[in-house]
């Protein structure tokens, strides 16, 4: 009895015979090959959903008023928009925020367009007492693409913030980084503590020493002129930038004497109250001499998110080849993910 093949079984049969499969074979695997070196690669797929954040603040209100006055508005004219798929909003007592998000595919720049225009030509409809209101674009690229973590046995918070720092501003400095932040540690801020009695004895007001340091720590232009073919711009004032500059500060006049800000209060230049801790653990048994009983050292992190369209793997590898040119010390020792100071 004889067997004649099927139709599956006459294609293979010709595949296997054709002088082109090899050819074919050898083109897929190079176009393999160049999707793999040319394709960018991605945590995170670039599906193109905009969304908006609008913020509008009414302070002294309760969450109610902010509701009625602010929120239901709001949202009527955001759903007026062509291609608004959902609109989520949130109330609190002297804040509104709406989160805007419309459909798969829309074009991202025109949404933008779109909820500006919306907004700034209903100005008119603003209730008394609230603000104007604050759009902000949200982005899959806002996502960091590497964190980089300085952490140190030796220093504090306040010192790795400051090393950390210096390397945001040289990482900045790619061409394909949009945007960094830091993450932990202390900012520097000088901090003026009022002493009620000494500013009761000089006759000086708190409100009059708020408006004192805003009119002087600022640079103003008064003129310019002319001379020798080059034009001069004359400026009064300067920033302040220690804690002297600011106790030199003159906030008011007694007894025929000008009275100092350092006469009325209490001037620090350090480190700013925390706002969030970042903390490297060491495990048990760790060879690291951490004063902490688990372990645990004080840590900033820096973090770095990639502009549209670029491959986040060639950003990565740059910002870290960047921050690696930056060591000086030998002994210091870095990997991906954490760096130490030594």
């Amino acid at each position: 009895m004889t067997r004649h093949p099927g139709v599956a079984g006459r294609i293979a049969h010709a595949w296997i015979g054709s002088k082109l499969t090899p050819l074919f074979l050898a083109a897929a695997l190079l176009a393999g090959a160049f999707s793999i070196w040319k394709l960018p690669r991605e945590e995170e797929p670039q599906i193109i959903v905009p969304m908006m954040d609008v913020f509008v603040e009414m302070p002294g209100s309760t969450a109610q008023e902010v509701e009625q006055r602010v929120t239901t508005p709001m949202e009527k004219l955001i759903w007026e928009i062509p291609g608004v798929e959902y609109v989520y909003s949130t109330t609190r007592p002297g804040l509104s925020m709406a989160i805007v998000r419309f459909k798969v595919g829309e074009k991202e720049e025109d949404s933008i367009v779109k909820l500006y225009n919306k907004m700034y030509s209903h100005f008119d409809l603003i209730p008394l007492g609230a603000s104007k209101p604050l759009i902000k674009p949200r982005s899959i690229d806002d996502v960091p693409v590497l964190a980089v973590t300085f952490w140190s046995d030796r220093y504090d918070g306040y010192a790795l913030r400051r090393v950390a720092s210096e390397v945001e501003r040289e990482v900045k400095s790619i061409d394909d980084v949009s945007d960094m932040q830091v993450i932990g540690g202390e900012r520097r801020q000088i901090r003026v503590l009022l002493d009620p009695a000494r500013m009761a004895g000089f006759g000086v007001a708190p409100a009059t020493v708020m408006g004192t340091l805003e009119r002087a720590n600022q640079r103003l232009q008064v003129g310019e002129f002319a001379a020798a073919n080059q034009q001069y711009d004359v400026e009064t004032g300067d920033f302040l930038r220690s804690a002297d500059d600011v106790g030199r500060v003159v906030v008011g006049v007694s007894a025929g004497r000008p009275v100092y800000l350092r006469d009325v209060a209490e001037i620090r230049d350090g480190p700013e109250e925390p706002k969030n801790y970042v903390l490297f653990g060491q495990g048990a048994g760790s060879h690291a001499r951490s004063a902490n009983a688990l372990g645990e050292s004080p840590a900033v992190t820096l973090t770095v998110s990639k502009r549209k369209g670029k491959n986040a793997v060639v950003v990565a590898e740059q910002a870290l080849e960047k921050i690696q040119s930056l060591e000086t010390h030998p002994g210091r020792r870095r990997d991906d993910r954490h760096s130490e100071l030594r």
